[in-house]
């Protein structure tokens, strides 16, 4: 199968006899593939990537990269649209303890916000995109993504939104993205940082699985304000490394 078009839930295959399939999927989704011709199901289903046909035999494999839909017990970590600016101007934005240890927040103003939100958009063309909301029945309650791409690492950073809070959902959402970072992508070490006085978010590095390798002394400066940078790695299984 001929992979033609991927938009991180809608998907487009071509077979070897150039019929054109079309469907919903999504890294772990499920769903059945409709011919575009006439729209009856022809038996083919997506899961895990994976294409089987009626008898649950794999014929074919399609890999997609960067932004996919991802899902856990609770979140649906999506693509930013550009309706997510309201909230995460109203929720993230005007929330003082998103620059506390960082110094800038790109939610700080509506016009910074639709900005942003539009450079993710423009950006998930590359496959190396990374940049989820994470979503609940339509309510933005964080952010995650990962940047920097190297073939051999990439950084990854989340924000939640205040009255979610000490839930567990920034690190339900990073063991997922570590995960797909690693298993899917086949990146083999992803890293993160946080200043030492910032204990929640260390706290959610390491329950997600991340390990400290290195303190910078007065690595990080906010204002007038110095702390210890301390950065986080996360590495695949396959990495040759361990």
């Amino acid at each position: 199968m001929e992979l033609l078009n991927y938009d991180g839930k809608h998907v487009r295959l071509k077979d070897i006899y150039g019929e054109t399939y079309t469907g919903i999927a999504g890294y772990g989704g499920y769903e059945f593939l409709m011919h575009e011709y006439g729209g009856d199901e022809d038996g083919l289903f997506i899961e895990d990537n994976l294409i089987y046909n009626s008898q649950i035999a794999a014929i074919d494999e399609i890999e997609v990269h960067g932004t996919v839909e991802l899902w856990t017990e609770r979140l649906t970590l999506r693509r930013y649209h550009p309706e997510d600016a309201g909230q995460l101007h109203q929720y993230l934005g005007k929330d003082p303890a998103m620059s506390q240890y960082s110094g800038w927040n790109p939610y700080a103003t509506l016009e910074m916000t639709q900005e942003t939100v539009r450079r993710f958009i423009a950006d998930y063309d590359d496959e190396h995109t990374y940049s989820w909301v994470m979503d609940i029945d339509d309510v933005v309650v964080g952010t995650i993504g990962a940047y920097d791409y190297q073939d051999d690492r990439i950084e990854i950073g989340f924000s939640i939104v205040k009255d979610w809070q000490g839930k567990g959902l920034a690190t339900e959402a990073l063991r997922k993205v570590l995960e797909y970072l690693t298993e899917n992508e086949g990146i083999p070490c992803v890293t993160a940082w946080s200043a030492s006085e910032n204990i929640g978010s260390c706290q959610v590095l390491e329950k997600a699985g991340m390990h400290l390798v290195l303190t910078e002394k007065d690595g990080l400066t906010v204002g007038d304000r110095k702390y210890d940078k301390l950065i986080y790695e996360y590495r695949s299984v396959f990495d040759p490394v361990l």
